[in-house]
């Protein structure tokens, strides 16, 4: 019912990330998702490394959300239906590879995951829509 006060340095992350997501266009939308899920992987390998079990917990779960209720809904197939398929599929397996991480403490399967998400992210990246050029007709 009531929650604690936010800390002034998460006060102001949380201002950051909401102007972010309120700014960005779809495809930006989903590289703050690759993003928040590459951070929340990160942050549960330092967890699993220094014992701290609630943020391992808590970063993990973060993690796993971003990827089922963000990126996996997300998916959209214009054209070529086997792509979102694929696509979901990887989704579940990193889903399935943290829940294991979580439960064994497993540092190999954040790191695939992390992986995974890194290289998804670049090639997301590599297909961003180019920006337009709003001052090219002045000097047509």
């Amino acid at each position: 019912m009531f929650s604690s006060p936010l800390q002034p340095i998460d006060q102001y992350r949380h201002v950051g990330t909401v102007t972010a997501v309120s700014q960005a266009d779809p495809h930006q939308l989903v590289m703050l998702l690759f993003d928040g899920a590459i951070a929340a992987v990160l942050q549960a390998r330092h967890a699993i490394e220094t014992g701290d079990v609630a943020t391992k917990v808590t970063t993990i779960t973060k993690a796993m959300r971003i990827i089922d209720e963000g990126l996996k809904a997300s998916i959209e197939s214009h054209g070529d239906a086997s792509l979102g398929e694929n696509l979901s599929s990887l989704y579940e397996h990193m889903v399935s590879r943290l829940f294991l991480a979580n439960l064994h403490n497993s540092d190999v399967a954040l790191a695939e995951v992390g992986r995974l998400l890194g290289d998804l992210r670049s090639a997301w990246a590599g297909i961003a829509p180019q920006p337009v050029n709003a001052h090219a007709d002045l000097h047509a």
